[in-house]
């Protein structure tokens, strides 16, 4: 199993105002799956993905990512983890305005351990055309794809994307849905996006629901489409 987590816990506050953000949750992922973590705002999804991203530690429990105990880690060891294993991809695309396409992927090529080609990476998304484009040139869609391409670039073991369809429209949410598909075929990237679509879940290797800080259900996607059969 590539992720494990085992009575994860993350709490706020004390006494009367005691919120459990993760309230011992248990759930498993596989090495190369696409999976879609689902709940309703305030479930515990996002402080989920940044346990994963070694953005926050527990208070108890244990996360295990490949061969990483991240539970022991200190600051310093997260910050390599984050670093060299994992890709992030956000609702806001978080492109520096003043670079072209190309130097908002090559900043983070530039110190990434084992980056993949640049070029093979703007290809794979579509997006060697505009390799000289400024991030306002680009469609809300083609920025996303950048900010794909930039988390991508680093060849990171994981892969987590927070609502990264939230700010597109139908059309561009699906093209960027199919890029994420490509990338996780090409790489074998084990990518975890969280959403409140449910009906990107149909594209997912395995999906599982978040309520009250607990998974509710870990499952296996029988049924799996493509990305570009989903009906956003």
């Amino acid at each position: 199993m590539f992720i494990t987590l085992k009575n994860a816990t993350k709490k706020y506050g004390e006494g009367e105002s005691l919120v459990y953000a993760l309230d011992h949750a248990n759930l498993e992922i596989e090495k190369g799956e696409i999976c879609v973590i689902l709940g309703p705002s305030g479930s515990g999804k996002s402080t989920l993905l940044n346990m994963l991203g070694g953005l926050d530690h527990l208070d108890e429990g244990e996360i295990i990512i490949g061969e990483r105990n991240l539970s022991g880690y200190k600051n310093n060891k997260l910050t390599e983890y984050r670093k060299e294993d994992v890709g992030f991809v956000f609702q806001f695309y978080n492109l520096i305005p003043d670079l072209t396409v190309a130097e908002n992927i090559e900043v983070v090529s530039d110190i990434s351990k084992n980056p993949l080609n640049v070029d093979e990476v703007l290809e794979a998304m579509g997006m060697e055309k505009y390799r000289y484009r400024f991030p306002k040139e680009l469609s809300g869609g083609q920025q996303q794809r950048v900010a794909i391409a930039r988390a991508i670039i680093k060849n990171p073991k994981l892969l987590l994307c927070d609502e990264l369809t939230g700010a597109l429209d139908t059309k561009s949410s699906k093209t960027v849905l199919e890029f994420i598909e490509k990338i996780n075929k090409l790489y074998n990237t084990t990518t975890v996006i969280i959403t409140h679509n449910e009906a990107i879940a149909q594209m997912a290797d395995r999906i599982i629901y978040i309520k009250d800080g607990k998974v509710q259900e870990n499952r296996i996607n029988t049924e799996k489409i493509s990305a570009s059969e989903l009906e956003l």
